[in-house]
């Protein structure tokens, strides 16, 4: 089992839901930390939770799709840090509209947010870890990225590449020390709905039935840390939910006729 104390652990998307308690729990564990997401004064109010754990914390306020401003925050915190031991790739954002009606920009929108920028990111940390013979990386995917659900179309397809491109890391990385985990969770109790973009590119601004009925965000946590501790290789969190995907997998005749009228 890996022992994350003193561990320096990364966490995009760390300013509320999974990854705000992720950082809790990884405080817990005594990590010393580097939390990121656009909402300086949100991370600065989490860090200090998390500091009340004896550990430290670096802010590091970015908007993650600015690429050049991600090259070099990962700089930045291999200088300070010295390095960066589990990197958990957390920033992104869901969607609800019809494909027929959302334009191609909202589709590039959650593409550069929830995939290019985690890649990017790795491809900055990775030559590093490859070097000093260790890391773990951490990608907080989704139930979405395992089959198709309406309304939610680019939210999707970015997640599907999510999956596709770690898993075909995990195996260039078979001979390496490196880890990589992929979780895919279903439906947590955050405010991803919320924060969605409808068609419009505005937030959707619902809290959906699912979310309210959904897994408590602390519980979430509490699994994906037992995966990082255990170096599991892909792992789905959540309830009711995850039967969706036994469905899809050993019959696809019934998944058919049920998923077109999944909230």
């Amino acid at each position: 089992m890996q022992q994350l104390k003193n561990k320096v652990i990364w966490i995009t998307g760390a300013s509320g839901g999974i990854g705000e308690a992720l950082a809790y729990a990884f405080s817990k564990e005594g990590a010393r930390l580097v939390l990121t997401a656009r909402n300086a004064e949100k991370l600065e109010v989490i860090a200090e939770k998390c500091r009340q754990s004896g550990v430290e914390v670096l802010v590091v306020p970015l908007d993650v799709t600015d690429l050049m401003a991600l090259e070099q925050a990962a700089k930045e915190v291999q200088e300070i840090m010295k390095q960066v031991d589990v990197l958990v790739l957390n920033a992104g954002r869901s969607q609800r509209s019809l494909a027929v009606e959302t334009p191609l920009s909202i589709d590039r929108t959650l593409m550069e947010l929830n995939f290019f920028s985690p890649v990017a990111l790795t491809k900055a940390l990775l030559p590093g870890m490859l070097e000093r013979k260790a890391g773990h990386l951490v990608v907080i995917s989704s139930l979405a990225g395992k089959f198709g659900v309406p309304r939610r179309t680019a939210y999707c397809s970015s997640k599907h590449a999510l999956q596709g491109f770690y898993e075909a890391l995990r195996a260039e990385l078979a001979a390496t020390p490196v880890q990589v985990t992929i979780l895919s969770p279903g439906r947590i109790q955050t405010e991803i709905s919320l924060h969605a973009l409808n068609r419009d590119g505005q937030e959707h601004g619902t809290m959906d039935k699912g979310q309210l009925d959904g897994m408590p965000v602390e519980l979430c946590a509490a699994k994906i840390l037992s995966a990082v501790k255990n170096n599991r290789k892909d792992v789905l969190i959540g309830r009711k939910e995850l039967i969706m995907y036994y469905i899809h997998k050993w019959w696809p005749g019934l998944y058919y006729r049920l998923i077109p009228n999944i909230q």
